[in-house]
């Protein structure tokens, strides 16, 4: 009988840790995985390369395509970097102030809300295979994953505002 209890015990003790590592993955892996992500290719939109690359969906965005005809390829590409870079800073410092935090992870909402625009506008659907809801691999896929960097986003939102909310704010 105390062999069985100590057993449950040492399971309970166990799962619970576990679900601590868990936690502590999560929470590291969403707020600065995005943030590390948002950093990385904002410094590649001030390279030629990525500048090219996406002009193709600024091109077709009816958000995009006005500040195209007027700040060019690289000059669009260069404030879209600014802004992603910031981002990123914005939710590091989340860490120790959940209003950036906020602040960060509200302005990834809008960017990643603001690429997922990018699947309707973009000639996306790959005809080969019927269109719609047959994504492509250069287009559709490549911006699908926007929906998992935008719940991240939502996690770290949350994350700030229960910590303004309980008086960890600053």
């Amino acid at each position: 009988m105390v062999s069985r209890t100590m057993t449950q015990h040492s399971m309970a003790t166990r799962t619970m840790s576990l679900e601590r590592i868990l936690t502590i993955a999560e929470r590291v892996l969403l707020r600065y995985g995005l943030a590390v992500i948002l950093l990385w290719i904002g410094a590649m939109k001030f390279t030629a390369y990525e500048a090219h690359g996406i002009a193709g969906f600024e091109a077709n965005s009816f958000l995009f395509k006005p500040l195209l005809a007027a700040l060019g390829e690289q000059g669009l590409s260069n404030i879209l970097g600014v802004t992603e870079i910031m981002t990123g800073l914005l939710l590091i410092a989340g860490r120790f102030s959940p209003r950036l935090g906020l602040v960060g992870s509200a302005i990834a909402i809008v960017t990643f809300a603001t690429t997922l625009t990018f699947i309707i506008s973009t000639p996306g659907w790959e005809p080969s295979l019927g269109g719609f809801p047959a994504l492509s691999a250069g287009v559709g896929q490549f911006l699908l994953k926007d929906l998992c960097l935008a719940g991240a986003a939502v996690y770290t939102a949350r994350e700030s505002l229960v910590e303004l909310q309980t008086g960890h704010g600053m």
